[in-house]
C-alpha cells in the first residue's frame, strides 16, 4: 500500500526525507515486522553527487541513505506496529549498531525491499527500546544487513500526563 497521509504527517521527517514509497505488508504478532519499499533513482542525496567510473565507481545508492532508511523503517515499524504516534509525544532515535554489513552495492533503477523485524521489545508508559533486525534486498539479493537499537521516548506535555 502507499504511504498513508497520516503517517506522512506524524513522521518527523519531511516527506522529501522519507525515501520509502509503500508499505509491503505488516505483521503485528511479538516485536512484530515491517517491510517497506524505497525507490532507487540518481536524484537521491550523495547518490546524486558521486564521479562515476563505469569501471571502478558505479553510480549506487549511497550506504549512509542506506543506514537513514534503517532510521526511517523503524518509525515506520514503531507507527505501523507499535501505535507510536510522533504527535502524541512520541520520538525516536538510533541507540546503537550492532553490526551493519553491505554485501552488495545497490544499484538505481530497481527498489529496494526494506525488512524491519522487532527481535526484542521492552515497553514502558513512556519509553519503548527496541531490538531490530534489517535485512535489505534488490531483486531477491540482499543488500545490506543489520541489527540495531533504538529508543522511543514520550516527551512534552503527553508524557507528563502519563506520568502524573
Amino acid at each position: 500500500m502507499p504511504l498513508d497521509a497520516d503517517f506522512v504527517a506524524d513522521c518527523p521527517y519531511a516527506p522529501e526525507g522519507l525515501f520509502i514509497d509503500h508499505i509491503v505488508s505488516v505483521d503485528r504478532e511479538g516485536a512484530g515486522k515491517l517491510v517497506a519499499r524505497a525507490p532507487t533513482h540518481e536524484g537521491l542525496p550523495l547518490t546524486s553527487a558521486q564521479r562515476v567510473h563505469p569501471e571502478r565507481h558505479p553510480r549506487h545508492v549511497a550506504g549512509g541513505l542506506l543506514v537513514h532508511l534503517t532510521g526511517i523503517a523503524g518509525f515506520a515499524h514503531a507507527y505501523y506496529v507499535l501505535d507510536l504516534r510522533h504527535a502524541e509525544g512520541w520520538i525516536g532515535y538510533g541507540a546503537r549498531i550492532h553490526s551493519a554489513r553491505f554485501h552488495a552495492l545497490a544499484t538505481v533503477g530497481p527498489p529496494l525491499e526494506i525488512e524491519c523485524t522487532g527481535t526484542q521489545l521492552r515497553r514502558g508508559a513512556s519509553r519503548c527500546l527496541v531490538r531490530y533486525g534489517f535485512r535489505f534486498t534488490q531483486q531477491g539479493t540482499l543488500v545490506y544487513e543489520g541489527d540495531q537499537t533504538a529508543m522511543f521516548m514520550r516527551v512534552g506535555a503527553a508524557a507528563e500526563a502519563i506520568i502524573a
